[in-house]
C-alpha cells in the first residue's frame, strides 16, 4: 500500500504511554494528525510536541485528536508527556513498522555517518481512515499552525507535491 492523499491510512496497533494501546481504526469518526518525530525530549521534538500541546483546545473543540509516533520505548514516552504535560497519545514504535508503513524510515547522515531513522512528517487523516493532507521533511517553525488550518478547515488542505 502506498501512502497518499485519497487513500486509507494505513491501520496499526501500538503499545503507548501509560500501557494503553493505539490503534489508527479505534479513532474512527474523528479526524487525526498523525505526526512521526524522531526522538522524545530533543530539542526539535519538545518545540513539536508543546506546540501540539498548546493547540489542543482548538483542535478537540473541532474533533481532531492527535497521536505522536516515535521508535522510543514507553517509558521513555512516559517521561516526556509527564515533563512537558502532553495531552494527547504518544505510541512507540520500536521496530520501525509503522515508520516503515508510513514511509518516515529513512537513511539519515550525521558528521559523514549513515544511520536509519525517523523523518519528522505529519499525515492529517479524516474520519474515515482516508489522507487527506501529508507534510514531509516538516520544519518545526509554524508547522503546527498549518496543520490546524488543514484540520479545522480553515484551508483546503495541502499535497505532498506542494511542501516538497
Amino acid at each position: 500500500m502506498s501512502v497518499e492523499i485519497g487513500r486509507p491510512a494505513p491501520d496499526f496497533v501500538l503499545p503507548a504511554d501509560g500501557g494503553a494501546k493505539i490503534r489508527l481504526k479505534d479513532l474512527r469518526g474523528k479526524k487525526v494528525v498523525l505526526y512521526f518525530y524522531p526522538k522524545d525530549d530533543t530539542s526539535g521534538c519538545t518545540v513539536e510536541a508543546c506546540a501540539f500541546r498548546d493547540r489542543m483546545p482548538e483542535l478537540t473543540r473541532h474533533g481532531v485528536a492527535v497521536v505522536g509516533v516515535s521508535c522510543d520505548s514507553v517509558p521513555s514516552h512516559d517521561r516526556f508527556k509527564a515533563k512537558y504535560g502532553i495531552p494527547f497519545a504518544l505510541g512507540s514504535d520500536l521496530e520501525g513498522k509503522v515508520c516503515e508503513a508510513y514511509g518516515t524510515w529513512i537513511e539519515k547522515s550525521m558528521y559523514g555517518r549513515k544511520y536509519r531513522g525517523v523523518d519528522r512528517a505529519t499525515f492529517l487523516v479524516d474520519e474515515k481512515g482516508i489522507i487527506r493532507a501529508i507534510w514531509r521533511k516538516v520544519k518545526v517553525p509554524g508547522h503546527v499552525d498549518e496543520v490546524l488550518k488543514a484540520a479545522t478547515g480553515g484551508s483546503r488542505g495541502v499535497t505532498e507535491k506542494n511542501l516538497r
